[in-house]
This record gives C-alpha cells, structure tokens and sequence, in this order.
C-alpha cells in the first residue's frame, strides 16, 4: 500500500528533475555554448588559411607572444607569492591578520579599470615610483610590458592565495613538528611535508591565474596602451581589430585566446578530479 501510493512522488520527482535540467541546459546552451559556436563560426567563415593569416599577422602574432609570456611571469611569481602569502596566514597570528586577509580578495572586487589608473598615478614617468625608476635607472614602466606584468600581479593575486590556503588550513600540523623534532630545517620541512601536500592546489592556481591573464583587458589598455608591437596584448588587439571593423581578426584572436583558456580549465578540472579521487 505504502510503496503504490509513493510511486506518483517519485515520478513527479523525477519529471521535475527533467525539468530542471532542460532549464539548466537551454540557459548553458544560450548563454555559453550559442556564443561560441557563432564566434567560430565567424572565425573559420572565409576557411582555415584566411584564418591562421589573421593569427600570424606580425601586429597580431606580436600580441600573442606577448600576451603569453607576461602571463606566464605572472603566474610564476604569484605561483611563488601567493603561496607565501598563504602560509603567513595559516601558519601565524600576527595584528592586522584578519584585515590582510580581507584584503587579500580586494583584487577581485576592484574594477580593472581602476586598477590601472591606480598603477598609472604609481608608476608615471612624473608619480612616485615611476619618477623614481626613471631617473636613477632610466626604466620606462608604463606603456611597457612591465605595466603589463604588473598589472596581471594585481588583477591575478588572489587566485592562487585562495587555491592553497583551504589546503594548508587542512594539514596536520603535527607532521611538520614532527620533522622539526627529527632535526629537519623550515626549508626541508616545507619542501617534504608541507609542499607535496599543496602542489595539485598549487598548480591548480597558477593555471587559473595564467588563464585569467590571457583575457585581461581593462587594467591592460589604461598601464599599456595600444600600442602595436610594443606594449599591445592579444585583448587589446582584438578590441582595436573591432574598433577597425576587422571582425574577422578579432574572431580568429579571440578564438586563440578562448582555445588556450578552455584547454587550461579543463587540465585544472583533470587535476582537481585526480585530487578527489586521491583522497577518496
């Protein structure tokens, strides 16, 4: 008696989960895949030769390379400061703690824009550091690619600070006492104790942040300009492509662009699984 009168439930149970997933698929498909499958359609409309001639034009192969090594440097060393950063906040207490931690996060909140215009009254050749590197080392910062860096450093902070924080707050710290007891150093503990545990995170953050810079514009075209083959990144060449007409260019750039992004959040996505199932 009970088991035939809880069969309507389940059914109705399971119509609704239908419905919510043909309304979490329609919206995934309209927002996201319709998009992109416009913009590559756009990109390859005149053939593949036409569009890796747009990608290897010199203006437009120079704000790949460029866009792709400074991104690079950024991930690397906020790879290597965003881990510090994290460790500084799990492992100590020290005042001001919790207002370095909300701050941590500021990045986030703060419109790229304003960011660059923060860093432009920092380091032109007239303001207070840039004045500074200018006249005792003759170093141009803006509309250069160290504006660039600098501004993917900011723009990008957060990202591996957040990725490794909730993994050290997870250890146990006996096992680095335990080290320490043995006779291990600070260093020695951290590299075989403390960084084997955090290196998927790690990793995982530093392919984000990388992900990131690839498409960063706001703080980009304020620090560097639009200048090309000198401080003009693949973002702001697609931007000057469509301010040009070109559709065609910034369709094949931002097709790179999305190609290099969508490879890297998958590996993340493969690394984060891979986690799982090692804790599991």
């Amino acid at each position: 008696m009970s088991t035939t009168a809880s069969l309507p439930t389940l059914r109705s149970w399971d119509v609704k989960g239908w419905g919510l997933r043909a309304v979490a698929l329609s919206y995934l498909a309209f927002l996201l895949l319709l998009p992109l499958a416009a913009l590559v359609q756009d990109g390859f409309r005149e053939g593949p030769g036409v569009f890796f001639a747009n990608i290897f034009r010199p203006t437009a192969w120079a704000a790949l390379k460029l866009t792709l090594w400074t991104s690079a440097l950024m991930a690397a060393v906020n790879g290597v400061i965003g881990t510090l950063t994290a460790y500084v906040l799990v492992r100590y207490r020290f005042f001001g703690k919790s207002l370095l931690n909300a701050v941590v996060d500021l990045p986030f909140a703060i419109p790229t824009l304003v960011t660059g215009v923060m860093l432009v009254i920092l380091y032109g050749p007239r303001d207070l550091l840039g004045g500074f590197f200018h006249q005792h080392f003759d170093w141009k910062i803006l509309f250069a690619p160290p504006a660039i860096v600098l501004a993917l450093l900011f723009v990008n902070y957060p990202i591996v600070v957040r990725s490794v924080q909730p993994v050290l707050e997870e250890l146990d710290f006996a096992e680095e006492e335990a080290a320490a007891t043995l006779g291990a150093s600070s260093w020695r503990t951290f590299w075989r104790v403390v960084f084997p545990a955090i290196r998927p995170a790690l990793l995982s953050g530093v392919l984000l942040s990388f992900a990131r810079a690839l498409g960063e514009f706001g703080s980009i075209v304020v620090v560097a300009g639009n200048l090309p083959l000198r401080s003009q990144t693949a973002a702001v060449y697609v931007w000057g492509e469509i301010e040009s007409e070109n559709r065609l260019g910034a369709s094949a750039m931002s097709i790179v662009l999305l190609a290099c992004s969508f490879t890297l959040v998958l590996f993340v996505d493969w690394l984060q699984r891979r986690k799982g199932r090692g804790r599991g």
